[in-house]
């Protein structure tokens, strides 16, 4: 049998905590009216990486789409030619999606990817009415081209 004793002083500890939290003030995002703050781990929508001549990361080395769990990476590849140069190395992704109705946002295909391609960024709004919109296309995951600063335009 129980301690009548114990179990009156974990109620009583019980309805501490309660009273405690029962006069603060809630703490909730004003979203979507305010600005939405994030954490630094935060997983959103993936971005496909350039680096600093502009050239993507991705060298189509399919890793990423080898580590994802739900099968939710698609990528075609294609070899850089010396008139077109995509990526820095061998080959490039021709053709990268990411079907976001399958994705579950679990960050292997970031931690597989050895150039550093693909990180997680901090978009969340997915919603939408046709599912076909949800998978993206490597147009809609690219980072855009870095600005060239004065110094390097002279």
């Amino acid at each position: 049998m129980a301690d009548p004793i114990q179990e009156a002083a974990a109620i009583a500890k019980g309805m501490a905590v309660t009273l405690k939290n029962l006069f603060r003030p809630p703490v909730t995002e004003p979203y979507p009216d305010g600005p939405v703050c994030f954490e630094e781990r935060f997983r959103g929508v993936h971005v496909q990486q350039r680096d600093e001549n502009g050239l993507e990361k991705c060298v189509a080395c399919f890793l990423c789409a080898a580590a994802c769990p739900s099968n939710c990476i698609y990528i075609e590849a294609a070899e850089n030619t010396a008139t077109e140069r995509i990526s820095a190395g061998e080959r490039y992704a021709k053709v990268y999606n990411i079907d976001y109705n399958r994705c579950i946002f679990c960050g292997y295909c970031v931690e597989a990817c050895p150039t550093d391609a693909i990180t997680h960024g901090h978009g969340f709004e997915l919603a939408t009415y046709d599912a076909s919109n949800l998978v993206y296309r490597k147009e809609q995951l690219l980072a855009p081209v870095p600005a060239l600063s004065a110094a390097e335009k002279s």
